[in-house]
């Protein structure tokens, strides 16, 4: 079915749950309250690394209104964790980076629980710590984890002391290929810790029934893992907790992982009463799941004409105290230093570190700006060297259709020269002038769109509306209204028809969760293949009514259509449960892997991508000649999206991706000093606002994958990738200055142009 045939799919509809979210009458997790509910609150360690030598409960325990106070004395310290299980609820004996909880207290108003948590008493022993990822590495630093070698852990990844994982991709001669090559080039670039930046704190409300059964709302993008996390940490089976989803305001990785769900669940637990526990933005900035800082160093031999010939690279990721996603995030960068260009001689190795710092998580395309940022800013580097066209180096080396990818793949679907050439003509690209305080700058980059099963049951109601219920939540993105649009398609309904509940853990089936840019594609498919069974039932039961071949019959405006008769999917769905059970379905999806050369991957949990996508951007921008300040005027996406399910909501997925990415190039860090997060607020953590944005000119490619639904691919991760580097290489040349470390804050640009480092 071609894309202009279609009724539902391909069109700009309004979200199917706009209307409560606009008007505020939407129930997000943090509004979530229960009655007789308590309220929970962390004591934080103060210090980076130290053995607790002394902790006094007594005082908040005598408090009024104190129902409960938990230390690890109190409870069992399961280690838990995404790739490693490094991580215990309570800090127990030693504490490993200052923001690590200590103990919790449930309280009858949240005053009281600040109030008892600064009455409990602490003393530290300090201990050696480490702070930078390279000063992790070198013989004789201090371990942060002394017994890393008895956790458990994936046995993907390769682990020794301070490294959480280490992961390669390579083929080829490197060396070979250097000594091949016209020129060399050897560079370092650096980036820093970035917030997520979602709307809405991580909230949990826990509440115990009298069988023992926990149920916890709460706003995490994987129900399903935090189901079996939890049941983990209580030391129940999983099939006595029950997560429930309300709304989420945000995600963008930063809620994959458990944020305070265990502390409400314990609590609740020892207090015998509801309670919920929400971070404070402080809290967000010192014990939440920021993107990794990194540090990429990458060395490039190029031919005559500036072919790629050989590239070596290096990323170190500060994954903080636990590993987290850290070794998966690590692996997944070697992909982005090596695409969306054929290199015939490749050795990249990923080293993901501890250090006495905040953990870091999966924000929004893991790895992808940083690495991004190292490889197109250097790409730009070495066409200027030699003499070269920025868009036509790049045009010269990039993917064509059936070429071999980094882990020996076949590459299909391949759309990079059309991004680039689109997005560079949007911005006069041919008319460019450098210098002058005004610069233009391109990046181009490629990501995959994540595995991983989806399930959906569909049920076609008495009244002819349609129930979809899927395990996948929706972070704001649209995703589901995108998946919804399929099933509509599918069953010839309207989009107003679908109904779609919230995701439980207990009546919802399973679904990998909402991340990697999969739902629309993952849950779409789904959709597709109960659409597929329903339509089986249909016509089956309409055939034996009207004496004819059930393959006669087609679904159109509502109805089942054979011949001159027809009759309402109410009609139908009243028939059947008459004479069955019922029209309902079970959908699900899988993506394959792809075939790929083993001998070219080591350590990698992602060793060759599914169902990738290509994607380019370019900026017009000035840079103040005094104060350095940087303004935009124009920024251009052009990303392929394989099939545009709804236009509206890609375009808003990109705008706001850029928008994040603005921020991590020009303003955004959690500083440290010393493990201290010296800027815990969101008055010295700078944002952009609406204010700091220019308009993000959109142009959707669609070139159809393979095992998307209609073709459509990922498209909520990549938007976010490119704009470090784009925006660097603008700047370079509106400034001539070259900034090889996140943030390019106006003060970094004006001092180099005034000859400073």
């Amino acid at each position: 079915m071609s894309s202009l045939e279609r009724r539902v799919a391909g069109k700009r509809l309004n979200r199917i749950d706009g209307i409560g979210k606009v008007t505020g009458k939407h129930v997000y997790a943090a509004d979530f309250a229960l009655p007789g509910m308590l309220f929970g609150k962390i004591l934080r360690s103060g210090e980076a690394h130290a053995r607790i030598a002394r902790l006094d409960v007594a005082k908040a325990l005598a408090l009024p209104g104190v129902r409960s106070v938990l230390t690890a004395q109190d409870i069992p310290q399961i280690r838990f964790g995404t790739a490693i299980k490094d991580r215990t609820m309570f800090a127990e004996g030693e504490v490993r980076f200052r923001g690590e909880a200590i103990a919790a207290v449930a309280a009858t108003s949240l005053e009281i629980a600040e109030a008892a948590v600064r009455t409990i008493e602490i003393e530290y022993e300090p201990l050696p710590a480490v702070f930078d990822p390279e000063e992790a590495l070198l013989t004789g630093a201090p371990l942060v984890h002394a017994g890393w070698n008895d956790y458990q852990a994936l046995p993907v990844f390769d682990r020794e002391g301070n490294i959480s994982g280490r992961s390669a991709i390579g083929g080829g001669d490197v060396e070979a290929g250097f000594a091949r090559s016209y020129r060399v080039y050897e560079h370092r670039f650096t980036t820093q810790h970035v917030h997520p930046g979602y709307t809405e704190p991580r909230a949990a409300v826990a509440s115990w029934d009298g069988n023992g059964d926990v149920i916890v709302w709460t706003n995490t993008q994987l129900p399903f893992d935090m189901k079996n996390m939890l049941a983990e940490v209580l030391d129940l089976p999983a099939s006595k907790i029950r997560v429930i989803v309300p709304g989420i305001g945000g995600g963008f990785g930063g809620k994959l992982r458990v944020g305070v769900e265990h502390y409400a669940a314990w609590l609740a637990r020892k207090s015998r009463r509801p309670v919920r526990v929400i971070t404070t933005s402080e809290e967000e900035l010192t014990d939440a799941y920021p993107r990794q800082p990194t540090v990429v160093t990458l060395k490039t031999g190029v031919s005559r004409d500036g072919l790629l010939l050989a590239r070596q690279g290096r990323v170190i990721l500060d994954c903080g105290a636990f590993a987290n996603s850290g070794p998966a995030t690590a692996a997944i960068a070697l992909q982005v230093l090596a695409g969306p260009y054929r290199t015939p001689h490749l050795a990249f190795e990923g080293l993901a570190v501890y250090t006495n710092k905040g953990a870091t998580g999966s924000f929004r395309a893991p790895a992808g700006p940083m690495a991004n940022f190292a490889v197109e800013s250097q790409i730009d580097l070495i066409a200027d060297d030699l003499g070269i066209d920025p868009l036509e180096i790049r045009l010269r080396n990039i993917y064509r259709e059936g070429d071999t990818g980094p882990a020996g793949e076949t590459l299909a679907s391949v759309s990079i020269e059309e991004c680039l050439t689109k997005a560079a003509a949007a911005i006069g690209w041919s008319e460019r002038k450098p210098g002058e305080g005004r610069g233009k700058g391109l990046a181009c980059s490629w990501w995959l769109t994540t595995g991983g099963s989806s399930g959906v049951y569909v049920r076609i109601n008495p009244d002819g509306t349609v129930t979809l219920i899927s395990g996948a939540v929706e972070l704001g993105s649209g995703a589901i209204t995108g998946a919804a649009q399929i099933l509509a398609e599918e069953l010839g309904v309207d989009l107003t028809d679908i109904n779609v509940t919230d995701v439980d853990t207990h009546s919802s089936p399973y679904d990998y969760g909402a991340q990697g840019s999969r739902t629309a594609f993952s849950v779409g498919n789904a959709c597709i293949a109960a659409a597929t069974d329903l339509r089986r039932q249909i016509f089956e039961l309409v055939a034996t009514q009207w004496n004819v071949p059930a393959a006669s019959l087609r679904l159109e405006n509502k109805s089942v259509v054979g011949g001159d008769k027809r009759m309402s999917l109410a009609d139908v769905a009243s028939l059947s449960q008459r004479m069955g059970g019922g029209l309902i379905s079970h959908g699900t999806s899988i993506q394959p892997m792809p075939v790929f050369d083993p001998n070219r991957v080591k350590h990698h949990p992602l060793p060759a991508w599914t169902s990738h996508s290509f994607h380019a951007h370019a900026v017009d921008l000035s840079v103040d000649s005094i104060t350095g300040e940087v303004s935009i005027n124009r920024y251009v996406v052009a990303q392929d999206v394989g099939y545009a399910i709804n236009p509206t909501y890609i375009e808003g997925q990109i705008e706001g991706g850029v928008a994040q990415g603005i921020g991590q190039t020009l303003s955004e860090e959690i500083v440290y000093e010393d493990g201290r997060v010296l800027n815990a607020n969101l008055t010295d953590y700078k944002m952009p606002t609406m204010m700091d944005m220019p308009r993000v000119e959109c142009i959707l490619i669609e070139k159809p994958s393979v095992n998307g639904p209609y073709g459509a691919k990922g498209v909520g991760e990549p938007p976010c990738i490119e704009p470090p580097a784009a925006i660097a290489n603008a700047i370079a040349v509106a400034s001539g200055v070259r900034v090889q470390s996140l943030p390019i804050t106006a003060e970094k640009i004006a001092l180099r142009m005034n000859g400073g480092r």
